[in-house]
């Protein structure tokens, strides 16, 4: 995004990732700031693929001053942080930068927002995750399940010798009984790519079963919708999202 485009005396926040093919954050705190007449704060989305673009940017745009991060820079982010939370170091992932004088602090709310959404539909059965995805996601639902004590496997589609995680044809009926809560962190599913889901056996799950999936576009993707013709308790990312956001936010302008 070249400077001419961003209203000097304004401060700038903003969503890096790629691609940007849509932007709740956008949108959010776009209309945030109408509805509580902020008018010194203007929200961008800025897609790219090269991670070293953000040191041009914090030199040229003075009034940058935030941003939150998404696929595939939550991991990447971190040589360029000055300073970061305890959480971040442990999970070597970030979602959320706070710039002040040039220095970048980083932290991460998808733990907040993740817990806090996640929680509300856990039972006592639910002892046991398959985390789908090993991205920066992962990490912050691996960060939280670890606080709540649930046991939890990573599930992709390699696997290396020394790997202890499950790839997606290990998922045996027993897994499946045993694994009742399944989160999904990647981005299958998404809009436009609404016919895609992760290559799980639906058929074997059961109303003991709860499925969250951090996508939030759509509504429901075709991983909860098998899940829940299945008889699974479901949860999309949008409340997730809403949190993590709105603690980004008083991070912003601590």
């Amino acid at each position: 995004m070249s400077k001419n485009k961003i209203t000097d005396n304004k401060r700038l926040y903003a969503l890096i990732g790629f691609p940007l093919t849509h932007s709740f954050s956008e949108r959010y705190f776009t209309n945030k700031f109408k509805e509580e007449g902020i008018d010194d704060a203007i929200f961008k989305s800025l897609s790219f693929e090269d991670i070293n673009v953000i040191t041009s940017l914090i030199k040229t745009l003075p009034n940058f001053k935030g941003f939150a991060i998404t696929i595939p820079h939550k991991k990447v982010i971190l040589p360029f942080l000055h300073e970061f939370t305890d959480d971040v170091k442990t999970m070597g992932a970030c979602n959320c930068v706070h710039i002040e004088n040039g220095k970048l602090s980083g932290y991460n709310t998808d733990v907040i927002g993740f817990e806090k959404s996640f929680i509300k539909k856990l039972q006592a059965h639910h002892t046991n995750a398959l985390i789908l995805g090993s991205g920066g996601a992962a990490a912050a639902v691996e960060f939280v399940l670890r606080k709540l004590n649930i046991d939890y496997k990573f599930v992709s589609r390699n696997k290396n010798a020394e790997d202890t995680n499950l790839t997606y044809d290990e998922l045996t009926p027993e897994i499946i009984k045993e694994y009742t809560v399944i989160i999904n962190t990647t981005p299958l599913g998404t809009f436009p790519n609404v016919d895609a889901a992760a290559d799980i056996p639906y058929h074997l799950l059961t109303s003991n079963h709860y499925l969250f999936d951090l996508v939030y576009n759509p509504s429901e993707t075709k991983f909860l919708r098998l899940g829940k013709e299945q008889g699974a308790t479901i949860e999309n990312g949008y409340e997730m999202l809403v949190l993590q956001a709105e603690e980004n936010w008083k991070i912003w302008n601590s």
